[in-house]
């Protein structure tokens, strides 16, 4: 009983800390060869003599007869201390991992063991699991080169510390010495072990092949039913890993290799295994070439010459036809896959009685995927290196992944199935049997009571109250009789009661299906090693995405990065608590197949929206002339089109199909698209190194981006020819692609209107979210550069009548029509497109003209100041008038200046008035609308201007008129003024009003100041005049707290007496134009909210205004339709 317990208790211990050892000693080895995270001890120059004797003298390292070489470890002996002392105690664990493994089997071998991996599953995997571990530890640390270094300066630093060498010194080299060759080493050490021997899975191993080698012929849901019904001995084999048990069999023949010469099922169970591979994987990304290994072990063997032919007999076949047939295994797995997941999804009752072939079902499509990756990342020289790659890896994948969640999605299924299977059947046979026992200790009588009972008292009260169900005890305590009842001597053997066995196999795996499904599936479907063959996974990535079948499929590979976390040793800190490599590539990985998918679904809509934008483009009314034309001339008779012309298709033409069967661009482009986002269906999100990761978020930040350049490629804008798209084009292009998004939602769950809204707010600013330029910032470059500038030179009119700008008729054709930019039609367009806070953006620039204007025109007035000054005091004097009006200089200017402005302000008025006929605020918030134009009318000028400023501020940011300029004002007011006071401003601003006044009579001599009837204005733009009188009047008095009313009375006088004195010389140049300046004055009154007709009638004679506007429509023809 003893004994029992150790073997109990060992092995509990050491198949804990077994892989433990080895991961350390993989990390080890990861960080000596790795130059960047190698300890420095081992790179600077002044420690190099040091590690050469260390090396050459191991382990007899004697201090004081090589102190010329070790001086620099004895200066530094403490930091060497420190910094070698996590890597000298990993070496010792291995040693102590050794010496218990030891103690081990050799009280196996005193106990008599009993191994069937079919009767005692647990004791004999672990047993199995436990040696195959135990010598890729020492494969691994014979890996490691800078071992004995390590442990050699280690050991220095403490003797110079302390005065005697470190008491594990001398075992740790001596077993540095003996595995410098491990295999060899194991060899020995595992002869006089016969139970290491892989023969007790010779019964299971050709059973997993056999399986799968019919599988092409058979239906993993139906025929392999009869398979398990007449082969079955134990569940946990029939999903234990394939690669698992090669592992077993070819690592444990190198370990016990005397069965091989003698027994016939081991060389046909060893050569099986060669078969099947070339590779054995030992840790993570860390393989073995089992052949090559083999090969050399045995040729150095004395009697083992028979088995090199062998060798290289499964080598060649492996070569010649492994690839093809994994090929076809995978081929095989991917259609089963498929049709076990669409029948369980159909009826997920089903679930409870066809776990187990779920399970088994990931196991064999996990041994796949992996032998794959391993052997794609080192493919042998052949002739078809195609069948170490795979297309269609991302089905498989898929197909797994579906079946992982429906075990989660419908755990109390399973549960509830089960649990009437252990309280209802297993129990009852389990009693039975025990009852039919004769011989029946008092110890194993009363841990197979306890299953009994355990079993009976499951009830499904406690599944549907909610209770968690936790039996490891009860496997525990089955591992314990196993251990009981495997030794030689036992008062009852478990061999001879196979019924037992069964019957408990069977109830361990029940149990399982209560309380550790996510075990089980980390054990048959855990794809986590693929963290470590990063280029691979990105290579079969790539083969997937570029067959079009495997689109719908492609999620699968970011999805498998949530498994990574688990290739991470919870024991090793250094992996838990950092952000390890493996986080970082994990998330690297997820992140760019994710971008990849992304990019391509985004691709395909955008490529959809674009057929349909052309489609819409057709249905403009710019292209009706066209076709009414042809009706026309069809209809008249008139000459019909050469044979060699051919007819343009109406819209519409593209959905007439004589022949369902053809399939056009557009179709292809849907079931692109259909295939895509079948993809995101796999999950909406999933978690992956504790981040979560929500696919359809991918695909809108890809939109996002692409649409903001889509719309930037649309406006078509040419800096070098100021060439841009009218925005009535851009506005009903970027509506058909909006429509066309919008029907996104039918195939994926994303909210498009979030990222519309998104996008079109970013193209309101000058910048989107990347830094680029967006259409505002493209259309506020145009019209001050392409439009404003024209304007400007009078190149380009502004026509009050139908509120747009249009071309002047010159000898230089225009590049562009001014009036299909700037028309009512138009800048509603563009108030649409880039809505209030573009218009800010435009209305900032444009201020920003104005004040470089507004700058040059106080300097023109303070070079003119002494005439002015005289002016202002004599205006009513006309001959001191005429005297001073010959002393003023820059009359032209001021005007030119003030038309600039003028031309300026009126086309911001047209693009505010626009803004408010678009009613943007009153569509998407009308609550906010009614309290802004409540505040506009009940706040007054003559009130608190700061609060007058706030009000208007916002009314005009809503597309509301105001009586003073908001945006003006705050320009004005943030003008370098060089520390002059507000009184000198005051005078400024007075002096130009007169300037401008007495300024006026000089535009009779222009030839194009005559007023349109046709255009509501001047040929020469100089009607603006009248609007940048008043704004910039009222814009300054504003700011400098002065009364506009008052001021701009004293500029209509003045005004209208250097008018009344132009009446009176009947003979000069500037009566030509004489009425058309008259109507100026008439325009800037009319405009003026400060003004009225009767303050222009006690200075300007009513009569006068009405001759002008006879005079100047005299000219215009009237004609009746």
């Amino acid at each position: 009983l003893q004994r029992h317990l150790l073997i109990k208790k060992s092995w509990t211990c050491l198949c804990d800390c077994a892989f433990l050892v080895l991961h350390t000693c993989f990390l080890l080895f990861q960080v000596f060869t790795d130059s960047k995270r190698r300890p420095s001890y081992f790179t600077e120059k002044s420690n190099e003599s040091a590690v050469k004797y260390i090396n050459r003298k191991f382990p007899n390292i004697d201090i004081r007869g090589g102190s010329q070489h070790l001086s620099s470890i004895q200066k530094q002996k403490s930091a060497v201390l420190e910094g070698l002392q996590s890597y000298y105690e990993s070496f010792i664990d291995v040693m102590e991992f050794r010496d218990n493994v030891y103690e081990l089997l050799n009280t196996i071998d005193a106990c008599q063991c009993f191994f069937d991996i079919a009767v005692n599953f647990d004791l004999t995997k672990n047993y199995l699991d436990l040696i195959v571990t135990y010598a890729s530890v020492f494969y691994m640390l014979s890996r490691i080169d800078d071992k004995k270094a390590i442990v050699g300066l280690y050991n220095c630093a403490y003797e110079f510390s302390n005065g005697n060498s470190d008491p594990s010194f001398p075992r740790l080299g001596q077993m540095f010495i003996e595995y410098d060759h491990p295999w060899k080493k194991l060899s020995e050490e595992f002869g006089p072990h016969t139970k290491v021997s892989p023969l007790q899975i010779h019964r299971r191993f050709p059973s997993k092949h056999i399986c799968l080698d019919v599988g092409n012929k058979i239906s993993l849901i139906d025929n392999y039913l009869q398979y398990i019904q007449n082969n079955i001995l134990m569940m946990a084999c029939e999903y234990l890993s394939t690669e698992v048990m090669e592992r077993w069999i070819l690592i444990g023949f190198l370990l016990c290799h005397s069965s091989l010469n003698t027994n016939a099922d081991s060389q046909n169970l060893w050569k099986t295994a060669l078969r099947s591979g070339l590779y054995l994987t030992v840790i993570r990304d860390e393989v073995l070439n089992i052949h090559k290994l083999s090969e050399d072990f045995f040729d150095g063997l004395k009697g083992y010459s028979k088995r090199i032919p062998d060798i290289k007999e499964c080598k060649d076949y492996v070569i010649t036809n492994c690839g093809a047939l994994r090929r076809e295994k995978r081929n095989f797995l991917r259609n089963a896959l498929k049709e076990l997941t669409k029948v369980l999804e159909d009826e997920p009752a089903l679930l409870g009685p066809k776990a187990l072939y779920v399970f088994m079902a990931l196991s064999f499509s996990r041994d796949e995927v992996l032998w794959l990756v391993r052997h794609a990342e080192n493919i042998p020289k052949t002739k078809t290196p195609e069948d170490y790659a795979d297309s269609q890896l991302a089905e498989l994948l898929y197909h797994m992944e579906k079946l992982r969640t429906l075990l989660a999605q419908h755990r109390y299924v399973i549960q509830r199935y089960h649990l009437q299977y252990l309280s209802q059947y297993d129990a009852l046979v389990l009693n039975d049997i025990i009852q039919g026992m004769y011989v029946c200790p008092e110890e194993e009588s009363v841990l197979m009571s306890s299953f009994v009972s355990t079993l009976s008292a499951m009830s499904l009260k406690h599944l549907d109250a909610g209770e968690e169900f936790d039996l490891k005890a009860f496997r525990l305590d089955w591992l314990r009789l196993q251990a009981y009842t495997s030794t030689g001597k036992a008062p009852l053997a478990l061999k001879d009661y196979p019924d037992l066995a069964k019957v408990m196999n069977m109830a361990q795996f029940h149990t399982r299906m209560m309380d550790s499904v996510n075990e089980l599936l980390c054990e048959t479907a855990d794809l986590s090693i693929l963290c470590f063959h990063a280029r691979v996974f990105e290579k079969l990535f790539s083969q997937s995405s570029e067959d079009v079948s495997m689109q719908r499929y492609l999620t699968a590979f970011p999805v498998i990065c949530s498994h990574f976390s688990q290739c991470l040793h919870p024991l090793c800190p250094e992996e838990v608590s950092t952000v390890s490599p493996a986080q970082n590539q994990s998330l690297k990985l997820c992140v760019s197949f994710l971008e990849e998918i992304s990019r391509q679904t985004c691709t395909v809509v955008l490529e959809i929206c674009a057929e349909q934008c052309n489609l819409h483009e057709k249905l403009l009314p710019k292209h009706s002339a066209e076709t009414i034309s042809t009706a026309r001339n069809k209809k008249l008779k008139k000459s019909l089109p050469k044979k060699g012309d051919v007819p343009k298709e109406k819209p519409g033409t593209e959905s007439l199909r004589k022949d369902r069967a053809i399939v056009t661009n557009l179709d292809k482009m849907h079931q692109a698209l259909t295939e895509l986002c079948a993809s995101y269906s796999i999950c909406a999100d999933f978690t992956v190194f504790k981040h979560i990761i929500v696919p359809a978020e991918f695909l809108l930040s890809q939109l996002e981006i692409r649409l903001n350049k889509v719309i930037v490629q649309m406006a078509n804008y040419n800096q070098s020819t100021h060439e841009i798209a009218r925005p009535s084009d851009l506005l009903a292009g970027i509506q058909a692609y909006v429509t066309s998004l919008h029907s996104l939602s039918c195939y994926i769950n994303i909210d498009v209107t979030r990222l519309v809204k998104n996008v079109l707010l970013q193209q309101t600013q000058p910048l989107d979210s990347y830094g680029s330029q967006t259409i505002t910032t493209l259309y506020t470059n145009w019209f001050l550069e392409g439009l404003l500038r024209q304007a400007s030179s009078a190149l380009i009119v502004h026509c009050p009548t139908t509120q747009c700008f249009v071309n002047q008729n010159t000898e230089n054709e225009q590049s562009f029509h001014a009036e299909e930019y700037a028309d009512i039609c138009g800048l509603r367009s563009l108030a649409e497109l880039i809505g209030p806070y573009g218009l800010k953006f435009l209305n900032e620039n444009l201020m920003w003209h104005i004040i470089s204007q507004v700058g040059e025109l106080k300097k023109l007035v303070s070079d003119n100041m002494d005439v002015l000054v005289q002016m202002r005091a004599n205006f009513e004097n006309p001959d001191a008038m005429s005297d001073l009006q010959k002393k003023l200089t820059g009359c032209e200017n001021v005007l030119k200046r003030m038309t600039i402005i003028g031309v300026i302000l009126s086309f911001r008025s047209m693009v505010q008035e626009a803004l408010g006929e678009v009613n943007i605020m009153d569509r998407h918030c009308p609550f906010i609308m009614r309290p802004i134009k409540c505040l506009k009318d009940l706040i007054s000028p003559e009130g608190d201007i700061k609060v007058t400023l706030s009000v208007y501020e916002m009314a005009s940011a809503a597309g509301l008129p105001c009586e003073i300029d908001p945006a003006l004002v705050s320009a004005i007011a943030n003008m370098q003024t060089d520390n002059s006071s507000i009184e000198d401003e005051f005078k400024i601003t007075c002096l130009l009003l007169v300037f401008i006044a007495v300024s006026l009579p000089t535009l009779c001599l222009d030839p194009n100041s005559f007023y349109s009837r046709a255009q509501g204005g001047h040929q020469n733009n100089i009607h603006c005049l009248a609007t940048a009188v008043n704004h910039i009047a009222a814009a300054m008095f504003t700011v400098q707290r002065k009364n506009t009313r008052i001021q701009l009375q004293e500029f209509l006088k003045v005004a209208s007496s250097i008018l009344l004195q132009l009446g009176q010389n009947v003979e000069r140049m500037e009566i030509k134009n004489r009425d058309s300046i008259y109507v100026i004055l008439h325009m800037i009154v009319e405009q003026s909210p400060f003004l009225s007709q009767d303050m222009l009638e006690t200075c300007f004679p009513y009569v006068l205004l009405r001759n002008a506007y006879r005079e100047v429509h005299k000219t215009f023809i009237h004609t009746m339709g």
